[in-house]
């Protein structure tokens, strides 16, 4: 039987995605690392491996934040121990948007905009479809095509798309997102309303 850990990576950590990945977490039967919010991230790879670990059960949504920095920062340095520690299975990723251009981008196998709508174009930080299709730009994302990652979703900036993401309307396109990595990876997990 498997005993990894079965995670959720998220290039995101300010207050406002703090806030809609944890109530998407409780939706959702999981549970949420708070500790590894911030914006930059401030805990080590190994700080938040040791959290994953304790967590009541999965999955596991994590959070990863460079803060503009360009090329790694603390974020992609402690995403990328997480990402291919052996006690961990990565199910995929929010590729969060960023105001980055053409400094750091990832390739991303489809984003969800912010109507909701699947694309295989990138997205902004506002949610809206880009030029690019199957690439997206952002700050905590350049590491993303060096990992072994199953799905890789692109997203606006969690918890904000003009309030159209806002924790107190529930994260609904952070929850979709989430949604979908946990139907594509085959994950059965228990829907709270």
């Amino acid at each position: 039987m498997d005993k990894r850990r079965k995670v959720i990576l998220i290039t995101d950590g300010d207050k406002y995605a703090r806030k809609a990945v944890e109530h998407v977490a409780r939706d959702i039967g999981g549970r949420c690392i708070t500790m590894s919010c911030g914006n930059p991230s401030v805990l080590s790879g190994p700080d938040i491996v040791k959290l994953i670990k304790k967590a009541h059960h999965d999955p596991v949504l994590v959070m990863f934040d460079d803060s503009g920095f360009v090329g790694e920062g603390q974020g992609e340095t402690a995403l990328k121990y997480v990402a291919k520690h052996p006690d961990i299975e990565v199910l995929g990723v929010l590729a969060v948007a960023s105001k980055t251009k053409q400094e750091e981008w990832t390739k991303i196998d489809f984003s969800i905009d912010q109507f909701g709508d699947i694309t295989a174009f990138g997205v902004d930080k506002y949610g809206f479809q880009e030029m690019d299709i199957g690439r997206m730009n952002g700050d905590t994302v350049y590491c993303l095509d060096e990992l072994d990652i199953p799905i890789i979703v692109g997203i606006g900036d969690i918890g904000k798309m003009a309030k159209k993401d806002h924790y107190e309307s529930g994260a609904p396109i952070t929850r979709k997102a989430v949604e979908l990595i946990l139907e594509r990876s085959g994950y059965s997990y228990e829907q709270h309303e």
